[in-house]
C-alpha cells in the first residue's frame, strides 16, 4: 500500500509539522509513492546488529526500544516508546551506520517507509523538514545524554555501595584495598605519618557459641558504633573481616594514634550493649595493635606490624592497647 492510498494526514506527522501550505504540496508529491507497511506485535522493525538506510514513521500503533525474549516473540523491558505521529531510524539514514537499538512492534502498526535516498531528497527541498530533523535529533541527543548521566549516578550509587559492609555500616575489605594504598603513597610522598589500629574482639567466637549469631551481629554493630563515634572526620573504620577492623589515622604519630587507642578500648570496655535484655550478658571488649608508617614500607608491611601488635595485645591479657 502507497501512502497516497491512505487517509493519512502529512500535518499529523511531527517531522512535517509547521510548515507552509506550498512546502506540505511539495512534501506530499515526494512521499506519495512511498510504501506503508504492516508491523504485528512483537515483530522487529530494526535489527541493531544490522545496517539499514530507511527511515519508518509510525501512522498507527507503537514501537518500543525493547529486547525479545528467546522462546517468544513477546516484549521485554520497554524503555522508549514511538508513538503515531514519531518517528525511528533518522540518525542511521544520515551516518549510514548500524542501528544503536533494536526497535520492534508493541502493538500492530501502520508505518510510513521512507528511503534514504527520499528523506535526503525532503530535506534538500524543504527547510521546514531540514529544520524539524535539526530539532528533533538535538531532543534524542538531550534524552541520550540524560540517560547516560543517569546511569553514571546510578552506577556511582552502587559502587559506593559495594564499598560498605552490609551488617556494620564501616567501609569493607574492598575499599580498603582499594584505599589505603593510595594514603600510604601519599604519606610517604608528603613527609606526613599515618597510623592504623587493628582492632579484634575478645573471644568472639565463645560469644557467639553462647549467646547466638544475632546477637553476636548486635555486639558487631555496637563495636562499629563506638569506632566512628570516637573518630576524626578524616579518620577512617573499616570491617577487616569476621569480628576484626581497622581504624585509619592520616596524619597522626605513633603518640597520637596509641591514644585514640586506649581511648576507643576505654569506650568500648564501657558500653552497654544488651542493656534491654533481661538475662545480663558479658560487656564486649577488644584488643588493640597500633602501627605507624615507615619509610618505605607498603600496606602490607604496615598491617602485618599492627597485626603482630594486636597479637602481643591478646597475649598480654586481652582488653588493652599494645604496640
Amino acid at each position: 500500500m502507497l501512502f497516497r492510498s491512505t487517509d493519512y494526514r502529512i500535518e499529523d506527522i511531527h517531522l512535517f509539522r509547521d510548515i507552509n501550505e506550498e512546502n506540505r504540496k511539495l512534501i506530499a508529491d515526494i512521499i506519495k509513492d512511498c510504501q506503508v507497511v504492516k508491523a504485528r506485535a512483537g515483530q522487529i522493525v530494526l535489527d541493531a546488529n544490522s545496517s539499514g538506510a530507511r527511515l519508518f514513521i509510525v501512522l498507527k500503533g507503537a514501537l518500543g526500544v525493547s529486547r525479545l525474549t528467546e522462546k517468544s516473540n513477546h516484549l521485554e523491558n520497554t524503555i522508549t516508546q514511538y508513538l503515531p505521529g514519531e518517528c525511528v531510524g533518522e540518525i542511521s539514514v544520515l551516518d549510514e551506520e548500524i542501528h544503536s537499538a533494536t526497535i520492534s512492534a508493541i502493538s500492530d502498526s501502520e508505518l510510513l517507509l521512507i528511503e534514504a535516498e527520499t528523506l535526503w531528497k525532503l530535506i534538500d527541498e524543504s527547510n521546514g523538514v531540514a529544520r524539524n530533523l535539526l530539532q528533533l535529533l538535538s531532543f534524542r541527543i538531550r534524552a541520550a545524554n540524560a540517560q547516560i548521566r543517569n546511569r553514571q549516578k546510578v552506577g556511582e550509587f552502587y559502587r559506593q555501595l559495594s564499598m560498605v559492609d552490609g551488617l556494620t555500616g564501616l567501609h569493607n575489605r574492598a575499599w580498603l584495598n582499594a584505599q589505603l594504598p593510595g594514603m600510604i603513597e601519599y604519606a610517604h610522598a608528603a613527609g606526613a605519618p599515618l597510623s592504623i589500629i587493628m582492632v579484634d574482639l575478645d573471644h568472639f567466637k565463645r560469644f557467639n557459641d553462647d549467646y547466638g549469631h544475632l546477637l553476636g551481629d548486635d555486639a558487631l554493630q555496637t563495636a562499629a558504633k563506638v569506632l566512628n563515634a570516637g573518630l576524626r572526620p578524616s579518620d577512617f573504620a573499616a570491617r577487616y573481616g569476621g569480628e576484626e577492623m581497622m581504624v585509619i589515622l592520616p596524619g597522626a604519630s605513633h603518640k597520637a594514634a596509641m591514644g585514640v587507642a586506649q581511648r576507643l578500648c576505654n569506650r568500648l570496655g564501657k558500653t552497654k550493649i544488651f542493656s534491654d535484655r533481661q538475662k545480663v550478658l558479658p560487656h564486649i571488649t577488644g584488643s588493640f595493635g597500633v602501627a605507624t608508617l615507615t619509610p618505605g614500607q607498603d600496606s602490607n608491611a604496615l598491617i602485618s606490624t599492627a597485626d603482630a601488635a594486636l597479637y602481643r595485645a591478646k597475649a598480654a591479657g586481652r582488653n588493652q592497647v599494645a604496640s
